[in-house]
This record gives C-alpha cells, structure tokens and sequence, in this order.
C-alpha cells in the first residue's frame, strides 16, 4: 500500500509560537488536553494551508482566504467557527507579547451556526433509569454515577474527576471543578447522597491503595470518560430504555427540570457552572416549548375540537 501523504512540517518560528501558547493554554488557562489539541489541530492546519512563515504576517485577507478555502472544502459552519476563534485567542496572545501590534482576525463575522436544543430525558423516564436494582458493587458504582449527573448536574470530566475529600457530609455540599481548573460547590440532593453513600461502603472492594477518586474501575484507578458512557448506555438498556443515554445528556435534563420547575436563570447558571448566563439562556428555549404545550392542551382558545 502506498504510504499516507506527510504533511509539510511547519515553519520553525511558527512552530514555536505555536507550543508557547499551547502551553500558556495548559498552565496559565487550564484548559483541557481535549481543547488543547483542538486548538493545536486547528491553527496548524491555518499555517499550512497559508504557508506562514511567521503568524506576525498574518492579515485580515489571509483569515477570510482560510474560512473561504474551508467552505469549498465543504466544511461544517461549526468547524469553521471553532478554527477562527482558535486563531483569534493565539492572536490575543501573540499581541500580549509584542508579536502583533492589531489582531487580524477581530471585525471578521463567523458563519451563522443553527442552534440545536439540547437533548432531554422526560421526568418519568429518568426515574425509570434511577429505578434500577442495584445488587452488585458495580451496579451500585453505576447508581451513583448517574444520580450525580443528573442530580446535580455534573459534566463528564467533572464527574470522573471527584476525589474523596469533595464530599462535605456535613453540609450535603460537593466540590466539583470545572473548565479552566474553576471549582463551585453544588448542594447534593438526599437521593443522590444515598446513592453516593452505598457505593462508597463497597468502594474499597475495588479502589486500589491511595486512590483519591471517587470513581475507579474494576481495575481499581479512575474511572475513565469512556466506561462512564458505556455503563450508563448499559444502565439504560436494562431498563429497555429505547434512547441513548449519555452523560451531557443527563446534565442538560438536570438544567431544564430544574428550570421548569425554578424559572430561576440565574440559580441553573450557578449549579451548571457556566461562565456567561448567554450560554445557559438555551434551556429558556426548552422552557418555552414546554409552557407552549401547557398552553395548546389547557387554553379553552387553543385546544383542537
């Protein structure tokens, strides 16, 4: 078979630059390996496709070239999104350090994205998942994961990133970090403590010596994101669930019953830990539907004859 084309290495003062901000991204910011290599794919495949020498000489026409070449390539709006703002942090930075004196891509509009609802599981499924017997370590391992995104909300990395010391029994408080290493405390409801509580009982039947996290593997270390996704799948299927069942899944039915029920913006945006209030203000589009369907079978005006 012939050998897959190589990709022309990057210039040496490009590829600098390029792992300072890396790294900056890592020490300074805190960001994730996931979202670091996102940005490293991104702005890699702007200098190669550009030619750069040297990202000083990046200009306004070289970034609309870039985003033009990417549509004819037939890439999604989002990817196209994603690589411009990719390319304007690395240019804030560059700024930051006299590198660039005006930031190239600021003033240029990325494509307009379709903003999809996030996906929910209904009130009456989800205590037909949180409903399951628990008659094994395992399963109640499993249990617990679960009421944990969904009772409180909890992202993938947030989840399998908990350590023992996180748990404030005394106050039903849990330490939960989130993106850029930022920590919050979210109350921890008394389902939730319960199932928290019967899979530590059993936990040290599996954790290996001076493991901190709450949530190993059969193995005995952390538990990874993957085995999350595929035991909470498990979990759904067993209960002859006919819907995947994911983690983000869970936390966006934990923001819009909570929402629902609250009306409370402002509390969601606190327990999601998001950072903007824009970012949380998709579940008021949730919200709506839902008081749109109140609405079309209760109104004497809008029920069908």
């Amino acid at each position: 078979m012939p050998a897959a084309e190589q990709q022309p290495p990057l210039s040496d003062t490009c590829q600098q630059w390029l792992d300072k901000f890396l790294l900056h991204l890592e020490v300074e910011r805190g960001l994730s390996s996931h979202t670091i290599s996102n940005y490293q794919r991104q702005l890699t495949s702007v200098a190669r496709e550009l030619a750069l020498e040297d990202w000083s000489g990046l200009t306004p026409s070289d970034v609309k070239r870039v985003m033009a070449i990417a549509k004819r390539q037939g890439k999604h709006a989002r990817s196209i999104a994603l690589m411009l703002s990719s390319l304007r942090t690395l240019c804030h930075y560059l700024i930051e350090k006299n590198e660039l004196f005006s930031n190239p891509v600021e003033g240029i509009q990325a494509p307009k994205l379709g903003r999809p609802l996030p996906k929910q599981i209904s009130v009456d499924d989800m205590q037909q998942l949180l409903s399951t017997p628990q008659d094994s370590g395992i399963e109640c391992r499993d249990m617990a994961m679960a009421e944990l995104l969904y009772g409180c909300g909890l992202r993938l990395n947030e989840l399998t990133g908990l350590r023992l010391a996180d748990w404030n029994k005394s106050d039903g408080t849990l330490r939960v970090t989130g993106k850029g290493n930022k920590q919050r405390l979210v109350p921890l409801g008394r389902t939730a403590q319960k199932a928290l509580s019967a899979w530590l009982k059993v936990r040290g039947d599996f954790a290996s010596p001076y493991e901190p996290a709450v949530f190993v593997s059969k193995r005995g270390n952390r538990i990874s994101n993957r085995q999350v996704e595929n035991r909470l799948n498990a979990l759904a299927q067993s209960q002859g669930m006919n819907q995947t069942v994911h983690p983000h899944k869970l936390r966006h039915s934990f923001a819009t019953h909570v929402l629902e029920s609250s009306g409370d913006l402002r509390a969601v945006q606190e327990l999601l830990g998001h950072a903007n209030l824009s970012t949380t203000q998709v579940y008021t589009h949730l919200d709506f539907q839902h008081l749109a369907k109140v609405y079309d079978s209760a109104h004497p005006r809008a029920r069908k004859k």
